[in-house]
């Protein structure tokens, strides 16, 4: 019996099938170790960084470096499993100074920093180590006494009248998006986050309905502000509507880029505080949020809208760093200086996120 002939190219096909090696090239993926490598590193640098220091020998734990570290890297432990030394010692700094919270000072006094940092400081902090202990607590699935303490702290900051009755004060020091005087809607998206990460953790039905009705105040502001209304939205519910969830969704949705990003000046009119013109094109914090913000009011991460803002986080993670570049909002910042870095830490973190498997 004879064969008949195959041409050659045929031949090599075959033999490569039979092989393993002709199978499709794999999509795209974000590198998660990667990025577990470089929120370490940064936050690493960040605890041994001069001006973060405070007292009691504790660091300031903030919202451009220990926070997205704080909020993604459970996401990222399947990745690299370990903590690291910098990891425990925040955990350890803000367990500190949630049971010192009458000693230690505050991260800006009125005395040096001008009147009210003291009282911005406070809440900006009793948010911020709610949201980090209460994440640590989801991770292993038990409420602990520092959470609820650091709870106590954080409600005890709400406002109880006035324009920001339901929210908390915030750090103002002109400095967008996370220290600027709309930034106190990034912080009562914070408080919403905490209280939704802690597991079994049932807050006080007023104080989160006041919470609730500051936040759905904000949504004749920035674009940007209306992403984190619905991002916390979809933890705590009940802020929007099912009309104005589905408004924003398509607001979010229109203001998409050509190549699946989203860039700053499509969230809010941002100005340069050093004249410099803000980028145009599609940035990684920018497009980061607003992915995050989507996944998480429900859009399926299949939906053209999030499989194009996937591919784009993707193609621009740093494959040499792990990072995902983003670009300063205050000023054209120049590789190398302390602050260059502050945008791209939060964009990797809410990348993360964004980018975790499922859903």
């Amino acid at each position: 019996m004879r064969w008949p002939l195959l041409p050659a190219a045929a031949l090599l096909a075959t033999a490569l099938i039979a092989r393993g090696e002709a199978a499709a090239p794999k999509a795209p993926a974000w590198d998660q170790a990667a990025a577990a490598r470089y929120l370490d590193a940064r936050l690493a640098w960040w605890r041994a960084w001069p001006k973060a220091q405070r007292d009691h020998g504790t660091a300031c734990v903030s919202c451009h470096t220990a926070l997205p570290h704080a909020l993604s890297r459970p996401t990222l432990r399947a990745a690299q499993p370990q903590r690291s030394p910098a990891e425990l010692a925040m955990f350890d700094d803000v367990t500190e100074r949630v049971w010192l919270w009458r000693e230690v000072e505050p991260f800006y006094p009125d005395q040096t920093r001008g009147i009210p940092k003291s009282s911005e400081s406070r809440a900006v902090e009793a948010v911020l180590n709610a949201l980090i202990l209460s994440t640590r607590d989801a991770e292993r699935g038990v409420l602990g006494p520092n959470t609820r303490q650091a709870f106590a702290n954080m409600w005890a900051q709400q406002m109880q009248f006035g324009d920001q009755k339901g929210g908390f004060p915030w750090l103002n020091f002109k400095l967008e998006p996370w220290e600027a005087p709309n930034a106190t809607i990034w912080g009562a998206t914070l408080a919403s986050l905490a209280v939704a990460r802690a597991p079994g953790y049932m807050p006080d039905p007023a104080a989160l309905e006041a919470l609730r009705a500051y936040l759905r105040g904000g949504l004749g502001g920035s674009l940007h502000n209306r992403a984190l209304i619905l991002w916390a939205d979809s933890q705590i519910h009940g802020i929007l509507a099912p009309t104005q969830r589905q408004q924003v969704i398509a607001e979010l949705s229109a203001a998409q880029g050509a190549d699946g990003g989203w860039s700053l000046p499509a969230l809010a009119p941002w100005q340069r505080i050093d004249g410099s013109t803000l980028p145009s094109a599609s940035d990684g914090y920018a497009t980061a949020i607003i992915a995050l913000a989507l996944r998480e009011a429900g859009m399926e991460t299949k939906a053209p809208v999030l499989a194009r803002a996937r591919l784009w986080m993707i193609s621009h993670q740093d494959k040499a760093t792990g990072a995902l570049p983003a670009k300063s909002i205050n000023k054209d910042r120049q590789s190398g200086t302390d602050a260059y870095l502050f945008m791209s830490d939060q964009a990797t973190g809410l990348a993360s996120l964004a980018l975790r498997p499922g859903g």
